[in-house]
């Protein structure tokens, strides 16, 4: 464990993503900045429901996409994560984003 790592301030920031998020319900950034934390957290469910949540609100959001093919990955979910992060790869083209798209393509290829 990093000898930064300090659980109640890790706590303390979920808790204030998850606030953020029911107080700006229909704001992407704030559901993607909660599954984010959640992915760091390692609850991979949690996250990637926060983060489906980014991606309904903005299916263009590649960022969210991106961390949703991650926790998807980090349950398991493998074929869930290669069909969001093919889905982020072409956002990220389609939005000029070349060097985001080259680091999904290395996320694909780290899928079994």
């Amino acid at each position: 464990m990093p000898l930064f790592y300090h659980p109640s301030m890790s706590d303390a920031r979920l808790e204030q993503f998850k606030k953020m998020a029911a107080q700006f319900p229909d704001a992407p950034m704030a559901h993607f900045s909660l599954g984010k934390a959640l992915l760091e957290a390692r609850r991979y469910a949690e996250a990637a429901e926060a983060l489906e949540t980014a991606v309904r609100l903005d299916p263009q959001y590649a960022a969210a996409l991106v961390s949703l093919g991650d926790a998807y990955s980090g349950a398991g979910q493998t074929s869930r994560a290669r069909e969001v992060l093919t889905r982020a790869r072409d956002t990220a083209l389609a939005q000029s984003h070349a060097s985001l798209a080259e680091e999904i393509d290395e996320r694909l290829a780290g899928l079994e």
